[in-house]
């Protein structure tokens, strides 16, 4: 018994010992344990520099491609469009609005009376387009105004950028709205002129090539306007007197309908214009599809009104 008692002693050390080998085990496992999780965070972080030079080299592409756009801007040179009867016209700058491209005016009246400024007969690369200014300028003042190119009509004749731009001022009293002066023709080259080619699609059935005036059907529209579906016509002016172009005794599928078209075409200029059909006149006379269409065109001088010349009545179908 006591030989018994001798050896617990020695048995309790060994148990201590083994237990202290356990836990120093464990220890160890868990140092292991953080190293494989400080290498897994070593490699985070080289991802996150690599996501870091991406990122970089992402923001000096961006900033080579503003750049890029920078360079490939249209810009004009400030410059006087008009001088006369007190009243001077100066262009500073061409930018975008959102209505479209705006050609930015500082207009300055020095006369005694309120003034009205517009502009007539614009077109832009050779194609006639929509415009939106309408200036008004009290004695004595100035104003910065400009006038704006409509996107719907630049995107309608297939222009990417401005080369040129033509116009006139139409100025007049606007009290009374007596007319002070229609200004000469005025031509501006932008930034982009210099070996800038405007393509003109002529494609399609031709309806008119006479006295220098040609239309082309490019059929029916993709896209319905407001009033109704229309056919849509590429104009050329090769005669040398500003012209407007419209349509008489329209018909569609054999029945008279309501439509409209007015264009304005100076001479050596194009346009992009289209025949629409009301869609109550349609659906009056129960059309769903249109499979023929019925008119004339009447062309008459665009500031005196005298007729120049009537086609023939044609026919077209689809």
């Amino acid at each position: 018994m006591k030989n018994k008692m001798k050896w617990l002693p020695v048995l309790l050390c060994l148990v201590l010992f083994a237990g202290m080998a356990i836990g120093s085990g464990s220890s160890s496992s868990s140092d292991g344990d953080k190293q494989i999780s400080s290498v897994t965070t070593s490699s985070d972080s080289e991802s996150k520099e690599t996501d870091a030079g991406g990122t970089e080299a992402g923001a000096a592409e961006q900033a080579q491609e503003e750049k890029k756009e920078e360079a490939s801007a249209v810009t004009i040179e400030e410059q006087v469009l008009y001088d006369d009867n007190d009243i001077k016209i100066t262009a500073t700058g061409i930018e975008d609005s959102w209505a479209g491209t705006k050609l930015t005016l500082l207009i300055e009246n020095n006369s005694a009376k309120g003034i009205t400024v517009q502009a007539r007969n614009a077109n832009v690369n050779g194609y006639m387009v929509e415009t939106m200014m309408s200036a008004d300028v009290a004695a004595g003042k100035k104003a910065n105004d400009g006038l704006t190119f409509q996107t719907s009509g630049l995107k309608e004749c297939g222009i990417e950028q401005i080369a040129t731009m033509e116009f006139l001022f139409h100025i007049f009293d606007s009290e009374s709205w007596d007319e002070i002066v229609d200004t000469d023709v005025i031509k501006i080259d932008t930034s982009v002129a210099e070996g800038y080619v405007q393509n003109y699609d002529d494609s399609g059935e031709v309806l008119v090539d006479t006295n220098g005036v040609k239309i082309v059907g490019k059929g029916l529209s993709d896209k319905n306007s407001f009033f109704g579906p229309g056919v849509i016509l590429y104009i050329e002016n090769n005669s040398d007197q500003d012209i407007t172009v419209q349509v008489r005794d329209v018909s569609v599928n054999g029945f008279m309908v309501d439509s409209s078209m007015s264009e304005d075409v100076v001479a050596g200029k194009k346009a992009i214009s289209a025949v629409t059909f009301f869609s109550s006149s349609l659906e009056e006379n129960g059309i769903t599809d249109i499979t023929d269409v019925e008119l004339f065109f009447h062309i008459f001088d665009l500031k005196s009104w005298e007729t120049v010349f009537d086609s023939d009545v044609i026919t077209i179908k689809f």
